[in-house]
């Protein structure tokens, strides 16, 4: 397929320089996000009666762990047809498989949480998870040791930064009396 000329000369195309890749009348040569053959982005097939059931004990578990009100507002934020099957996937998966499995209580498995999302560096998800810790009866004293391990084995920027995180989660939750700070 040849590309269509370029008024002034030369070819469109990202290697013309030319600003208009698909000049009047050949529109039709753009790339669109849709396709007739895709299906919707609503329907999924983890709307099946085995995934809602995992789905409910997912919900259930993450509101334990970290509040109704902070899953009402991640859920709110990540309600689009587009975020819905990853939302509906880590809710049954980490929440309704992993967090109800028995052999770890709650704490240990949130002080895992604690060191993994420090190696990651996930400071948001590590934020959300210092308030788990405390929901599931980590002392603040188990959240400091549980950091500094992970500062000796993935890092002092990543251990630092771990510890802001979660000096100021702890903080939050002591202004809002959900603690008190030791």
């Amino acid at each position: 397929m040849s590309l269509p000329t370029n008024p002034a000369g030369g070819s469109y195309g990202p290697d013309s320089g030319a600003p208009n890749l698909y000049p009047p009348g050949h529109e039709h040569l753009r790339p669109t996000n849709t396709d007739d053959k895709s299906p919707s982005l609503a329907p999924n097939n983890m709307d099946t009666p085995l995934h809602k059931t995992l789905y409910a004990q997912g919900l259930e578990m993450r509101k334990k762990v970290v509040g109704e009100d902070y899953v009402a507002n991640s859920l709110s934020k990540n309600s689009s047809d587009f975020t819905r099957p990853l939302v509906q996937f880590a809710t049954e998966s980490a929440w309704g498989t992993i967090w109800t499995r028995p052999g770890l209580s709650l704490r240990d498995r949130s002080l895992l949480n604690l060191v993994m999302l420090t190696a990651l560096g996930k400071w948001i998800e590590l934020g959300t998870h210092v308030r788990g810790a405390v929901r599931n009866g980590a002392t603040e004293v188990e959240i400091r040791e549980a950091l500094l391990q992970a500062s000796a084995y993935c890092g002092m920027p990543a251990g630092m930064e771990a510890f802001r995180v979660a000096d100021r989660v702890l903080n939050e939750m002591a202004e809002k009396g959900e603690m008190v700070r030791g």
